[in-house]
C-alpha cells in the first residue's frame, strides 16, 4: 500500500515524466545511459520531494533537478558528451529536394547542440521549449540578463558550427 505522498510523487513523475526524458535525450550517449540518467533524475526528485514548498512551478521544480542532476553526472564521468538524435530525424526518403535539405540542415542543427557546453545545452533545450528568461532563471539559477547574454553567444556559436558543416570550413 502506497502512502498518499507516494501516490502523490507518482502522479507528478507520470504527468511530467516528458521534462524528464527530454532531459534524458539531450544529456545521455545510448538507450542504457539515458535509462541510467532517468532513475538517477526520479531518485533525485524523490528526495527533493519532502522540501518542494510549491513556491515554484512543478515543472520549473522538476527542470532544476532534472538539469543539475544530469550535468552532475556528466560532470563526475569528465567525458565529452556525444548526442544521437534519431528520434527527431525523418526515418524514410525524402520525396523533395526541399525536404533533403531540411532534414540536413537539421542533422547539422543536431550536431551543432552536441558540441555546446552542458549549461548551454540547457539554455537551448529551455528556449526551444519556449520558457521565459524568468523561468529559466528560475530554473537554471542564472539572471536573466546573463542569460540573455549566454543566448546570443550560442545562437552566434551555432550559426558557427552550422555553416562551418555546411561550407566544411
Amino acid at each position: 500500500m502506497t502512502s498518499p505522498a507516494e501516490q502523490e510523487f507518482l502522479q507528478m513523475i507520470t504527468q511530467n515524466q516528458g521534462i524528464i526524458r527530454k532531459v534524458c535525450h539531450l544529456y545521455g550517449r545510448n538507450d542504457s545511459d539515458k535509462e541510467d540518467l532517468y532513475q538517477e533524475i526520479v531518485i533525485q526528485l524523490w528526495r527533493s520531494f519532502g522540501s518542494f514548498r510549491g513556491e515554484a512551478k512543478i515543472s520549473t521544480w522538476m527542470y532544476r533537478i532534472a538539469l543539475n542532476t544530469a550535468i552532475t553526472a556528466r560532470r563526475k564521468e569528465a567525458k565529452k558528451v556525444e548526442l544521437q538524435f534519431p528520434e527527431f530525424i525523418p526515418k524514410e526518403e525524402a520525396d523533395s529536394d526541399e525536404e533533403k535539405l531540411k532534414e540536413e540542415r537539421l542533422k547539422d542543427m543536431y550536431n551543432a547542440i552536441s558540441k555546446l557546453t552542458e549549461v548551454e545545452k540547457a539554455i537551448v533545450m529551455l528556449y526551444l521549449e519556449d520558457k521565459s528568461y524568468e523561468e529559466m532563471e528560475e530554473i537554471l539559477g542564472i539572471s536573466s540578463g546573463t542569460l540573455r547574454v549566454k543566448m546570443n553567444r550560442i545562437k552566434e556559436k551555432l550559426r558557427s558550427l552550422t555553416k562551418s558543416a555546411q561550407y566544411g570550413t
